[in-house]
C-alpha cells in the first residue's frame, strides 16, 4: 500500500476528514483540505517532519506510513525478494501452499526469526480472542517499542581499552 493510501487508512481510522487533519498539521482555510488530498492521491509527498507529525495525530510509528511500494503482485514481489536480500526471508513449499521464513544462516536470522515468531503469537493471540482486532493493529503500528522484551539501548562508546577487557584480550 503506497503511501497516499496509508494517509487515508489512518486518518478515516481516527475519524477524521481532510480537512481537519490538514488544520491539525498547521495548514489554512481551503489549503488545509487541498493540501491531503494531494498527498492522498499522491500528486505530493509529504516531507519527513509532517509524516512525524502525521505519525503523532495517527498514534502509529512513522514507518507506518512509509512503507515500501507494493500496489501490485510485481511491486510486492520485488519488495519480497529485497526481504530475501537484506534480512534472509525465504519461501519454501509445503503441500502445495507457499511459506515465508527466515534463512537460518543469514546474518539478520536472529532478528528476522524474532520477528517472526512474535508476528505469529500476536496472530495466534488476535484468533484465540486473548486480544481485540485494535490491539494487533496497535502493536503492528507500533512495532518494535510496543513488543514485549524488545529493549532500545542506547549506543555506548568505549575507548579501545575498555573493549579489550570487556573481550578477555586485556594485556596483563
Amino acid at each position: 500500500m503506497a503511501f497516499g493510501k496509508r494517509i487515508r487508512l489512518f486518518r478515516t481510522r481516527k475519524g477524521l476528514l481532510q480537512k481537519q487533519l490538514g488544520e491539525l498539521l498547521g495548514f489554512k482555510g481551503k489549503t488545509s483540505e487541498v493540501r491531503i488530498a494531494q498527498y492522498e492521491n499522491e500528486a505530493r509527498a509529504p516531507k519527513a517532519a509532517l509524516v512525524k507529525q502525521m505519525a503523532s495525530i495517527f498514534d502509529v510509528d512513522p514507518r507506518a506510513i512509509t512503507v515500501p511500494e507494493i500496489d501490485t503482485p510485481v511491486g510486492l514481489a520485488h519488495t519480497l525478494f529485497a526481504l530475501e536480500d537484506m534480512y534472509g526471508l525465504t519461501i519454501t513449499m509445503v503441500d502445495g501452499t507457499p511459506y515465508i521464513g527466515a534463512y537460518a544462516f543469514h546474518k539478520e536470522f536472529p532478528y528476522t526469526l524474532r520477528l517472526l515468531r512474535t508476528w505469529a503469537e500476536m496472530k495466534q493471540k488476535k484468533k484465540s480472542g486473548e486480544i481485540t482486532q485494535e490491539d494487533y493493529d496497535n502493536w503492528r503500528y507500533h512495532y518494535p517499542e510496543n513488543t514485549p522484551g524488545f529493549v532500545k539501548v542506547p549506543p555506548q562508546i568505549f575507548t579501545q581499552e575498555e573493549m579489550d577487557e570487556l573481550s578477555g584480550r586485556k594485556k596483563k
